[in-house]
């Protein structure tokens, strides 16, 4: 178990968000054509919405909506076709959903838009490294952030030296935009620019990133890792998932970002039962 002064609760989209007390669940939404993971659902709304209600019903805290991929060799889209893709869908999820919604961008217009359509968090894979102004977007829409450290074309020294380096960095920046670090979860970026073995270290070290005092987010679900250890297809990699998500847990995460909400959150609250204690319910001591 992590035993750590845990950062202050967080309010997210008219939520509080108690770290420590349990994990949160960020279900993956991905209205892309080439979602990695194979279950984008490109501009097809309706099975966005229908896809995030689903999540909702399974247990998830968060939906993340995301409208362009970050596969290693990704295309990259325009900024109006990353809103045309991700705001119908969060217009529509504003009147089906009563959780937070997040918009998975790096870019500060495409967050604007997200957030003047109704999202509630920015997640930036490149933690305003890339657009420093997403970081002032979140500022002016008084909303939260998550910052995830990209080590892609960066040069490696040491895991979590190069993990804390880079989110100590992407705190600075938001600073400057105007968002206080009370207000950022950061995310080490699980398979961002890392071997299998580095990866696989920094989800062993997890606990460590805890010095930097903020909420941690991580994202293992499906990812490139879990197959080369398994020798397992992206649809076959739920057990490998799980086994990384309850190992996060362990380690300190407070926010899993997964794509199988329902096995997850079984997950997590099995793992929470472990790390974190767990009561009996009252109904079941009778």
């Amino acid at each position: 178990m992590i035993e750590t002064t845990r950062p202050q609760p967080m309010t997210i989209g008219g939520r509080e968000f108690v770290w420590g007390g349990r994990t949160y669940i960020m279900g993956i939404v991905n209205v892309t054509p080439d979602s990695f993971s194979g279950d984008g659902v490109a501009y097809d709304v309706a099975a966005a919405v229908d896809q995030a209600v689903g999540m909702v019903r399974d247990g998830a805290d968060i939906i993340d909506v995301g409208g362009e991929s970050t596969r290693p060799g990704f295309e990259p889209i325009s900024i109006e076709e990353e809103i045309r893709r991700t705001v119908p869908v969060i217009e529509k999820l504003v009147r089906e959903v009563d959780i937070p919604l997040s918009i998975d961008t790096y870019k500060a217009e495409v967050a604007r838009a997200a957030l003047a359509a109704g999202a509630h968090l920015v997640n930036d894979v490149y933690g305003f490294r890339r657009e420093p102004e997403t970081a002032a977007a979140a500022a002016e829409f008084g909303v939260p952030a998550v910052a995830m450290h990209n080590q892609r074309e960066r040069e490696f020294h040491d895991v979590i030296g190069d993990v804390t380096a880079g989110l100590v960095e992407s705190l600075r920046i938001a600073r400057e935009r105007g968002l206080p670090d009370e207000r950022v979860i950061v995310d080490p970026g699980f398979n961002f620019g890392w071997t299998e073995e580095q990866a696989l270290e920094m989800l062993r070290r997890l606990g460590e990133l805890h010095a930097l005092g903020r909420p941690l987010l991580v994202g293992t679900s499906r990812k490139s890792t879990i197959g080369a250890v398994l020798g397992l297809p992206v649809e076959e990699r739920l057990e490998g998932t799980a086994a990384t998500v309850a190992l996060a847990i362990a380690n300190g995460a407070d926010i899993v970002r997964v794509h199988d909400v329902k096995e997850m959150t079984r997950v997590a609250r099995m793992a929470d039962a472990v790390v974190r204690g767990w009561t009996k319910p009252e109904e079941a001591k009778a």
